[in-house]
């Protein structure tokens, strides 16, 4: 069923539609839901109406939205410089990794990394070591939004940050704040040359975090959900912290401890 959709400025437009599930635009759609295409080609693909409308915020990097016909773009978006392509029911539910699918996509470019620029300009900064579940990174992420960090820096052995959990998980800040996929030695250094003290988080030869004042300008560490941070990548801090554990739990969740730490330390 095709649909024609209204302007802001009242005039009527058609989509391009596409019936066939062997379109190349689907197969290659399809192919966005593996980490190899995304690489080769720099760019993801995102679902639902609150990433896409986020998406939309950030023009210069979404590239196509792909809608169900059995789905009614918002009024209230404008989509008049996006191009847009309606798809069967049928060929939406072949993009979706959920259960319950919205009917509504969008290709979008990954940023280009500009690390050098980044390093200079920004004070507060998330580094991630090997976080290998999506749910974790994701919500990593959208605290470290929340908290007004300036950039995201994802480690080697981390998931990919444009998982399709991750990006849900993350809730649209992946438009909002920089995220890298960076090697961590090297950030570190740079951070540490640009007098930004970095800041690990570790069990043993540690001090608390409460030891250490809130301050402008930081970046901290966090680690793997099993090993945490990388006994290499510890030798090279500034300081490493704890968070006293209270009760008989062995551990806090990365993605927990991670959001105590960043509004404790954020000025």
């Amino acid at each position: 069923m095709r649909k024609s959709y209204e302007l802001i400025k009242g005039e009527l437009f058609s989509l391009k539609y596409i019936e066939s599930v062997n379109n190349p635009k689907v197969k290659q759609w399809r192919k966005l839901l593996t980490k190899k295409e995304r690489d080769k080609t720099e760019s993801f693909i995102i679902e639902g109406f609150h990433l896409v409308e986020e998406a939309l915020k950030q023009g210069e990097q979404i590239l196509e939205i792909i809608v169900s016909d059995q789905v009614d773009l918002p009024p209230r978006w404008d989509i008049s410089s996006t191009p847009v392509t309606q798809v069967t029911e049928e060929i939406s539910k072949l993009l979706t990794e959920t259960e319950a699918p919205q009917g509504i996509y969008a290709v979008c470019r990954v940023p280009s990394k500009m690390s050098e620029a980044l390093a200079e300009k920004g004070k507060t900064f998330l580094l991630i070591d090997a976080v290998q579940d999506p749910g974790n990174l994701g919500t990593m992420i959208r605290t470290a939004d929340a908290a007004g960090i300036d950039a995201v820096i994802a480690g080697r052995g981390c998931v990919d940050i444009y998982n399709s959990k991750v990006l849900r998980a993350a809730q649209g800040s992946h438009f909002h704040l920089p995220i890298l996929r960076d090697d961590l030695h090297e950030w570190i250094d740079k951070l540490q040359d640009n007098n930004i003290p970095v800041y690990g988080t570790a069990l043993e030869e540690a001090a608390a975090y409460t030891e250490v004042s809130s301050q402008d300008s930081f970046a901290l560490i966090v680690g793997n959900e099993g090993n945490g941070v990388a006994k290499d990548l510890l030798t090279s801090t500034n300081t490493n912290l704890y968070i006293p554990i209270f009760g008989k739990s062995e551990s806090l969740n990365v993605a927990v401890a991670t959001g105590i730490l960043l509004y404790y330390l954020k000025k």
